[in-house]
């Protein structure tokens, strides 16, 4: 290296090099110091063994080692490993200036060979980094439970060169093979390269005075428990089949059809949401309500949620026919929670509970969080007693199509990063839980469950909804680049100070570019100031911490030309696997409707075939805010969506519904922003209030503040009853715009179902 900047002031650097290759190593390999020199050589050489279907990225990482601080990371260059090609020897000048793989088991052995004494414990510690397991524990002794013997298994990377280190007991042993035996003494860890023993077959690699060591590798586990794919699942693409004849018959019913619709005539209707607290928990009620009035609920397929909305989602799904019912009952229930105090929920007998609850959870082997707590005040808040159902209890609501398929939303965040530079969508369904962008997804009972490289290797009992609630409406997970970005002020200024300088280089001379290889790039982190001020501002009060179900997973070497993880591709974290999820212990989960308050994204993957939404919009202030920001996203990404311009007019004064459908590849959007418009006058359509009915008719929801503040758990009868009455009224005023999208829907179903695309002549 030549010309290296000094990191400190006193000296010249003391440099080394790290050298990382996550795909192909579980560890870090590094240089030796050179010290106080500005033009460092090494001349050492690193192997790995690297499998060449999954993204290999080599970081090179350029360190001053400090004395009695953390050493400094001056920059890092990202390599692709496929620019060459095996057996290709290149020698390269970098300028500075401007499908899932196989799990191997390791069987650890140890075995006591003599009693040393009836009375002496002797204590193992095995680690192997990158493993499932990481470090294992080991007695042996007066109490071992298979007389004289213990073993502990290890999963790992099959191709990632592990070592097992040992912690032995502190006595005279024998060190390798029976033919090169030493006599040595242990004070500090040993290290066993498993590559380069036959692990076909038990294999001594330690034998003490009183015990030996033993490894053998067993067979790794075959099939994944986690499903790799962008398709819909099986039990979804049933449930689609089912309610599509539950849909067809309300179709015909309220389209005054002739003739039976078929089954490929039937388009996909779907209900999205805002959040905005109790606000949106009410007004979706009641937008629901006036749906199943008009008879439209029935045609519907799918309903999306986030945020507070979810309330109303799994408290509906708690009866298994909630749809078939007229809503007035849970309505009536639910208002008696709303209007009651809530300081009953912070009762001694209700704080006894929460810790109980927390304390079970916690043994239970899930991690925990503030957002625990939040969820089991929701539930206390939502409930006379305390709820036990969970997501895939609702698996029972929609196994004979008998009601819409519940979807809910969640952004997975990192630490030191806005929801701006890493954020990536996670959807519900009773059935799974999946990342949209990778196309990775578990069973929704799975889901908090430990995995390995796709493999179930710990079952934790699935969480009651009521800790999922507190995850998908986490309001303590707001940081000050989010509140940025939302009240419309560029970011820009700030990213200055928060991110490290990235860009491209050339390797010299230049390498001949091939299909899927991502260019040489270096990174230089910002300074101390810089990095304190970062985690000011990206700092997150509160996650929702679960284990990390795509642990151990690789990327495969083309992943940057998936169509569908493009499709959701969106960060600056993105074209950089070794920073992706599947390296890390934990999904960090935070509220949707701090980076965009909709639950649209999984209604618009392309496999669900989504043809009408209907956008209910409960956020406050600006009610086009979240239309305007979601139309730029799927804008930016190429994601099927209609024109939403709105006239000047029309942003200042709202009507009730608004339909889009300039787009024929994108579905027809029924937008109903939150507006008291005609319901002023108007109690229910073409109905004139009386002078005395008037008061009942002005609903404050001009702004986010008192009756209807995002932050009011507690709101009046009256409020309540305006609330849900207004937007029950906004549904059913606008009967005929909705039965037009429905009707548009339908003809292009048959339309679609009739072409026939052009037959080229012979002569063309």
């Amino acid at each position: 290296m030549r010309n290296l900047r000094k990191a400190d002031l006193l000296s010249q650097t003391d440099c080394y090099i790290k050298l990382w290759l996550p795909t192909a190593s579980c560890r870090e390999a590094r240089t030796r110091t050179v010290r106080n020199c500005r033009n460092p050589v090494w001349n050492e050489t690193f192997h790995f063994m690297i499998q060449s279907e999954v993204k290999n990225i080599l970081e090179l990482t350029v360190c001053d080692e400090d004395t009695f601080t953390p050493d400094d990371q001056l920059l890092t260059v990202r390599f692709d490993v496929a620019k060459i090609q095996p057996g290709e020897k290149v020698h390269l000048n970098f300028e500075l200036n401007p499908e899932s793989r196989e799990v191997s088991c390791l069987e650890v052995h140890v075995k006591e060979t003599k009693m040393k004494s009836p009375y002496k414990r002797r204590d193992f510690t095995f680690t192997m980094k990158g493993s499932y397991e990481e470090t294992q524990d080991v007695s042996i002794g007066p109490r071992c439970t298979q007389g004289g013997s213990e073993t502990t298994m290890f999963h790992y990377i099959k191709q990632s060169q592990p070592r097992l280190h040992m912690r032995l007991p502190k006595e005279r042993f024998f060190c390798g093979h029976s033919s090169a035996r030493r006599e040595m003494d242990v004070s500090s860890p040993l290290a066993v390269p498993l590559h380069s023993l036959d692990l076909g077959k038990k294999v001594t690699v330690m034998r003490g005075e009183s015990y030996e060591v033993s490894v053998k590798k067993e067979d790794g586990c075959k099939n994944l428990d986690l499903r790799l794919g962008f398709d819909l699942c099986t039990e979804e693409k049933d449930f689609i089949l089912k309610r599509k004849k539950v849909v067809a018959a309300a179709l015909k019913d309220v389209l005054h059809l002739d003739e039976d619709l078929q089954e490929d005539e039937v388009p996909v209707v779907a209900v999205m949401t805002t959040a905005g607290g109790v606000r949106s928990m009410t007004a979706m009620f009641g937008s629901l309500l006036g749906l199943q009035e008009l008879g439209v609920l029935d045609c519907v397929s799918y309903i999306s949620g986030l945020s507070a909305t979810t309330w109303t989602m799994a408290k509906l799904y708690e009866d298994a026919n909630w749809s078939q019912k007229d809503l007035r009952g849970p309505i009536g229930d639910i208002r008696k929670h709303v209007i009651t105090s809530k300081l009953h929920c912070f009762s001694l007998d209700h704080m006894k509970y929460y810790e109980k609850e927390l304390c079970k959870r916690k043994q239970e082997g899930h991690k925990l969080s503030f957002t625990d707590l939040w969820g089991l005040f929701i539930d206390c808040m939502l409930h006379h007693q305390e709820s036990t159902h969970k997501l895939s209890d609702q698996q029972l609501a929609i196994n004979q199509g008998q009601n819409p398929l519940p979807i809910y939303l969640s952004l997975n965040v990192k630490d030191d990063f806005s929801t701006l530079d890493f954020k990536e969508w996670v959807e519900f369904t009773p059935y799974e839980v999946g990342f949209l962008k990778y196309g990775a997804f578990v069973r929704s009972e799975d889901f908090g469950s430990e995995f390995f490289m796709g493999h179930l290797m710990k079952k934790i009992p699935e969480s009651h909804i009521c800790f999922l609630e507190g995850t998908w409406s986490n309001i303590f997970s707001q940081n000050f680049m989010d509140a940025v970005y939302l009240l419309g002020h560029s970011e820009d200024f700030w990213h200055r100070w928060t991110r490290g300088t990235e860009h491209d280089i050339e390797e010299h001379p230049a390498l001949p570019r091939k299909p899927h290889e991502q260019t040489t790039s270096l990174s230089i982190p910002k300074g101390c100031l810089s990095n304190t001020l970062r985690e000011m501002m990206t700092g997150r009060p509160v996650v929702s911490t679960y284990h990390n179900f795509l642990k151990g997973l690789q990327l495969h070497n083309k992943y940057l030309e998936n169509e569908s993880f493009c499709m959701w591709k969106d960060t600056v974290l993105d074209s950089s696997p070794n920073q992706l999820n599947e390296t890390g212990d934990c999904l960090k989960l935070v509220d949707t409707a701090f980076f965009i308050n909709t639950s649209c994204p999984p209604i618009l993957r392309p496999e669900r075939e989504v043809d009408v939404i209907l956008h209910l919009n409960y956020s406050g202030g600006s009610q086009t805010l979240p239309l305007d920001l979601f139309s730029e996203y799927c804008l930016e990404h190429g994601i099927p969506f209609p024109s939403t311009e709105l006239s000047q007019e029309d942003r200042v004064h709202l009507k009730e519904c608004y339909v889009f459908e300039d787009n024929l590849e994108a579905p027809i959007l029924a937008y109903f922003p939150l507006v008291c418009d005609t319901f002023q006058k108007y109690k229910a359509p073409n109905v004139e209030r009386s002078p005395t009915e008037m008061e009942q008719g002005r609903v404050d929801v001009s702004n986010s503040i008192a009756p209807y503040g995002t932050g009011l758990l507690t709101y009046t009868e009256e409020n309540f009853n305006k609330l849900l009455n207004l937007c029950s009224y906004n549904i059913l005023n606008n009967k005929d715009l909705i039965l037009q999208a429905l009707r548009t829907a339908v003809e292009r179903k048959k339309q679609l179902k009739n072409y026939s695309p052009p037959q080229l002549s012979k002569h063309s």
